[in-house]
């Protein structure tokens, strides 16, 4: 099995995305030794936005390209064929400003491509990534999990990856974060018991 192992969060170690996504990559391991990890650090080695070199570059044959429309064609195959070759996906999605981290959404933005990852048919969109599965590691400050505020954080998320055609998705969720110490432990806890507990227990 490939799993694809995404950070985003711009914290570093003080992250409690990244030490939550890093846990459940490291149970997933010892449920199954066999999975290869491929691992992208959206904000140490972030994604350029999407742009209409971007366009141009997608739009322009590899000979005629010049160096930046070469980079990124490049970069969109290779994170493209990244999210692709994966069985299964564990993205960590901190809440800022009420949404992903605009690393992520850059991510996204390359992974989301008309013919490859979805089409368009006479009966709607079709999504052409059915049988991955994601682990989507879900942080805020505040609480935000069902709530107005929350619609484009892991709303936003289940959307995209369900417009990919993935309906396999689990939430392990950290909330209310900046609510003081005891409702921070308390949150950690719950989204560690969720891990050990739930995801893997029958592992």
């Amino acid at each position: 099995m490939k799993l694809l192992h995404i950070d985003s969060s711009i914290l570093g170690d003080n992250s409690a995305s990244r030490q939550l996504s890093t846990e459940v990559v490291k149970a997933w391991q010892a449920a199954e030794p066999s999975a290869v990890v491929t691992y992208r650090d959206l904000a140490a080695d972030a994604i350029s936005h999407f742009s209409s070199t971007t366009l141009v570059a997608a739009g322009t044959t590899a000979e005629l390209r010049n160096a930046a429309q070469q980079h990124e064609a490049e970069l969109s195959a290779n994170t493209l064929a990244e999210f692709i070759a994966a069985d299964a996906i564990v993205v960590a999605a901190p809440m800022y400003n009420f949404t992903v981290p605009t690393q992520l959404k850059a991510w996204i933005d390359r992974i989301a491509v008309a013919g490859q990852t979805f089409r368009y048919t006479e009966a709607g969109p079709e999504g052409l990534c059915g049988g991955k599965k994601v682990i989507i590691v879900s942080t805020s400050g505040g609480i935000h999990a069902g709530q107005a505020s929350g619609v484009a954080h892991e709303d936003y998320l289940k959307l995209v990856f369900g417009f990919l055609g993935i309906t396999d998705i689990e939430i392990v969720r950290a909330e209310g974060l900046a609510y003081g110490e005891e409702v921070r432990n308390n949150a950690m806890s719950a989204a560690h018991a969720r891990i050990s507990e739930q995801l893997f227990a029958a592992a």
